[in-house]
């Protein structure tokens, strides 16, 4: 699936969560007696909406999500196309309800026929106006169509314990995101199509910075969750030129929780394994990694990055100014700031 295609699915989903909450399906549906199962829809999307993010990551190493997205796409389009026909409906039988015959026979003259015609409708419930062959027809089409995407969101849904996909969308809890920690390994042979973003890369971190006054320079990865930004990361990390040209290398997991001591000490422990971490003083922690970094050219990885405080990036950053001239920075990122 592409990056459009993942856009336009996660956009599709949050559209059809809105739609089912809209007034005229919500009046359709107690109509039509559907109420409970648009309901129902409504719950499993979001359900699946929780998910999302760590599916459309994990579809490039697992063609079994892949095809799971590729369902849930085709489900989404039949869902909305569903909608749009419930809405069609309710206008069609609005007009036809506006249109009808007087409910009271002396508010006007009429003939016998006509009078018993009123007395006819006025034994009609107000939520059942349009008892026409026509609406019976349909409402039987559609209970067909109903079952056939129950049946479709069920086997989606039980899909989601067996591939193991996780809440760890913006919508989910910040715990469940937490919990999504990533390292730097990755199964290139099961990586599709990302050769041309990995190369231009690898061009920006083999570049010579001679310019750059900082020591290092930073290379953001950004886009909206599920873009794969991690396996890019991952790849360019293991790359057999970029081994070559730093000194050392450094892979942290960020997350939402951008604290300065954990993720100081976490870098110390990815460059220097035999070093002690024990304590939570960040002078001596820093002061540590800095004589690390010193004189080196270094490569870090800083993936899935939330945080947007200045501060926060400059007190974690003050040690990477030790580091040789060339060293680079990766951050992956949903934020274009």
């Amino acid at each position: 699936m592409s990056i459009i295609g993942e856009a336009i699915l996660t956009a599709s989903v949050e559209l059809l969560v809105n739609k089912l909450a809209s007034e005229g399906i919500r009046l359709f549906a107690r109509q039509g007696r559907i109420k409970d199962d648009l309901v129902k829809w409504k719950k499993k999307l979001v359900t699946i909406k929780a998910v999302l993010d760590d599916a459309e990551e994990k579809k490039t190493t697992d063609d079994s999500v892949k095809l799971w997205l590729g369902e849930l796409q085709n489900l989404a389009y039949d869902v909305e196309d569903l909608l749009d026909e419930f809405q069609t409906e309710a206008f069609r039988r609005k007009l036809l309800l506006g249109n009808g015959e007087p409910a009271a026979a002396h508010d006007q003259p009429s003939s016998s026929r006509t009078s018993t015609k009123s007395k006819f409708r006025k034994l009609i419930p107000t939520c059942c106006p349009t008892f026409t062959l026509q609406s019976i027809q349909f409402d039987y089409s559609m209970m067909s169509k109903i079952k056939k995407i129950n049946d479709r969101f069920r086997d989606i849904e039980e899909e989601i314990g067996s591939l193991k996909l996780i809440k760890s969308s913006a919508g989910g809890s910040k715990k469940a995101r937490q919990r999504r920690d990533t390292t730097s390994l990755v199964e290139e042979a099961k990586v599709y199509g990302r050769e041309t973003e990995k190369k231009e890369i690898v061009e920006l971190l083999l570049k010579d910075d001679s310019r750059n006054d900082g020591g290092f320079s930073v290379i953001p990865i950004i886009g909206m969750g599920g873009l794969g930004k991690t396996t890019l990361a991952q790849l360019v990390y293991n790359d057999k030129q970029v081994e070559d040209h730093f000194d050392l290398k450094a892979w942290t997991c960020v997350s939402d929780d951008f604290d300065v001591i954990r993720l100081t000490k976490s870098i110390l422990l990815s460059i220097a394994s035999d070093q002690n971490v024990d304590n939570h003083d960040l002078n001596k922690l820093q002061e540590e990694l800095k004589k690390q970094l010193f004189g080196k050219k270094f490569l870090l990885v800083l993936d899935d990055v939330w945080n947007e405080n200045y501060t926060d990036w400059v007190h974690l950053s003050l040690p990477f100014q030790a580091g040789a001239q060339g060293s680079k920075i990766i951050v992956t990122t949903r934020n274009q700031d």
